[in-house]
């Protein structure tokens, strides 16, 4: 590669993040004018760079604003943007989030994810035979049907706390429920997740997948018993100098370097910025918020309009069969009927009103950017072919966007200076969530 053709590329890079920020600027707010949480704004704008809309326009658009050659470096990117997402992804999981019922959070966060999970099995049966092989290599049942179980039964924890912190339900029954229960549940999904890509990762042997679960505990071993001491003592002892720079750099540094590790064991550098910040000291909240939360909450949301671009690369609606929209609404069907009976059953097995109970399961339902990181991960691993990616993706934003419109036919927002039950519970819970 020339010097001038390398400078080229690193030009055409720097113009496809600036279409990439603009654009997500400009649907952000049509998407805030709708009532929609920014990720919907930001995963349409990944799809209409692709070729599901501008690569239907004369001239192979997509191809050339985005060049084959330029898309491994806005990968790199991206992944910069999701790892750190990630790591204030574990971080936002607290204890205080698990206040209340621990009956009732439980099993509303279990009903949520076995229910959906049993259907998505279900589902992966009925389209098996048309998604079996992928890039020319079969994909085992068993993969495919645990992959797609998964899939149907995450929620975005994220997408959900900024959807009540915009509608004012943060401190209803409803909200704190819904929103234990999704960070309870993200934890399951992680390590189901984390199980499914062993197995697909080591073509489904079980002596490449005993030695990747025996360093997948040593390694969640390591990271409770040595490293969660020292980022303590680490933290507490830059605080106290006042060396929030250093200190910012070296927790980016920890996460790079926990996602390598996990990439090394097989389970994908995700759980490793998602571990990373499971373990990272909470207290003095305050001060770590603004001195090191904040920073890299931001530097992921300006990396991460890259992340959704990628996405949409591999999304091409105009490829999809006259028969895969049949499949898309049967997903869709299963994606919602197992959320919402998932949560509102249980719900109203536990005391709540059908009303509220429902408002759980729409609040449930949503699946933001948490899905289609998993649904990514199942891409790279010839787990999911380019169809019921797509399908998958459209699944993503459509059942996020449903809870706009129809939680406040469910849940009342409570009046200005009245109190709740749920306030005195947990205060300000949302605060620090991310949009995503």
């Amino acid at each position: 590669m020339t010097n001038h053709h390398a400078d080229m590329l690193q030009a055409a890079v720097l113009v496809d993040i600036a279409i990439v920020l603009v654009l997500g600027a400009a649907l952000l707010r049509v998407s805030r004018f709708a009532r929609q949480p920014a990720v919907v704004g930001e995963i349409l704008a990944g799809v209409a760079l692709g070729p599901s809309l501008l690569g239907l326009l004369p001239g192979d658009l997509t191809v050339r604003v985005f060049p084959p050659e330029a898309r491994p470096f806005l990968s790199a990117i991206a992944q910069v943007g999701l790892l750190l997402f990630m790591f204030v992804l574990g971080w936002e999981i607290e204890p205080k989030q698990l206040r209340g019922s621990k009956r009732t959070i439980a099993a509303v966060s279990l009903g949520s994810i076995t229910v959906p999970f049993a259907l998505g099995i279900g589902a992966a049966a009925l389209c098996y035979g048309q998604h079996q092989t992928v890039a020319g290599k079969h994909v085992p049942f068993l993969t495919f049907a645990l992959y797609l179980g998964v899939a149907m039964s995450v929620t975005a924890f994220p997408v959900l706390a900024r959807i009540l912190a915009d509608s004012g339900l943060g401190a209803t029954r409803v909200g704190t429920l819904a929103l234990a229960s999704a960070a309870l549940g993200d934890i399951i999904a992680w390590c189901m997740l984390a199980i499914v890509v062993g197995l697909a990762s080591t073509g489904g042997a079980m002596g490449g997948f005993t030695t990747m679960i025996g360093w997948s505990v040593a390694y969640f071993v390591g990271m409770m018993l040595v490293v969660r001491p020292l980022l303590r003592t680490l933290t507490a002892r830059l605080l106290t100098r006042g060396a929030t720079a250093p200190l910012v750099s070296l927790i980016a540094a920890g996460v790079f370097l926990s996602a390598y590790l996990t990439s090394k064991i097989g389970i994908h550098p995700i759980f490793g910025a998602f571990a990373f910040g499971i373990v990272m000291p909470r207290q003095p909240w305050r001060e770590l918020e603004s001195s090191v939360q904040r920073p890299l909450q931001q530097a992921s949301r300006l990396l991460l309009p890259v992340y959704f671009v990628i996405t949409g690369l591999s999304v091409d609606v105009g490829a999809l069969h006259a028969g895969d929209w049949l499949v898309l609404l049967m997903l869709l069907a299963v994606a919602c009927a197992g959320k919402v009976a998932g949560a509102t059953l249980p719900a109203r097995w536990t005391g709540m009103g059908w009303r509220e109970s429902l408002g759980v399961g729409i609040l449930m339902n949503t699946r933001g950017l948490t899905e289609l990181i998993i649904l990514n991960v199942g891409l790279s691993l010839n787990v999911l072919d380019g169809r019921l990616f797509t399908l998958m993706v459209l699944v993503a934003l459509i059942t996020t966007a449903l809870a706009g419109p129809l939680l406040p036919l469910l849940v009342r927002r409570p009046q200005a200076g009245v109190p709740t039950p749920a306030q005195a519970a947990t205060p300000d819970v949302v605060s620090g969530a991310s949009s995503r």
